[in-house]
């Protein structure tokens, strides 16, 4: 989609975000996906995947929040926490009981996401409390440690 990859081009100044979007949507790993229009125009973008928590004895898998995108002239006027909470409210009515993501933790606890590390979760082995997660489902969590690994077109966004 050529009109969402524009937005997040625009929005991360790059293309990386852009390229995890379009891999995700060819291999069938988008779980939800919105756009916000103003005047038929895409002026953001939300996508939700799957996300893999493994521990020694069992697998859980989840949704991840991200990226999320507004197009510069667009921002801070509450266009992503819109998309935010639409798509959480989606990813609760697919049945996702919990989603996790790596961004601010000031921007999101708005939201009730919360240091994934409280719940014994971690990325990649890092404690940071940028890695977060909410539950849709009170208990969706119970029992769950690990660690979260994203899907491998997320690779595409670290540095080289």
């Amino acid at each position: 989609m050529p009109l969402v990859r524009r937005v997040n081009e625009a929005a991360f100044g790059r293309s990386q975000e852009a390229q995890v979007v379009d891999a995700l949507r060819e291999h069938g790993k988008v779980i939800a996906s919105f756009v916000a229009e103003l005047d038929g125009e895409v002026i953001g973008h939300v996508l939700f995947s799957p996300l893999t928590i493994a521990s020694p004895d069992a697998t859980f898998r989840a949704a991840a929040l991200g990226p999320v995108s507004v197009s510069p002239a667009h921002q801070d006027k509450g266009i992503g926490a819109a998309l935010v909470r639409h798509g959480l409210q989606a990813c609760l009515n697919l049945e996702q009981r919990s989603v996790f993501l790596l961004g601010a933790p000031a921007y999101y606890a708005r939201f009730g996401f919360l240091a994934a590390r409280i719940y014994g979760i971690n990325y990649e082995g890092s404690r940071s409390d940028a890695f977060q997660v909410v539950e849709l489902s009170e208990g969706a969590l119970d029992g769950v440690t690990g660690t979260a690994s994203y899907e491998p077109e997320f690779d595409l966004a670290k540095p080289s």
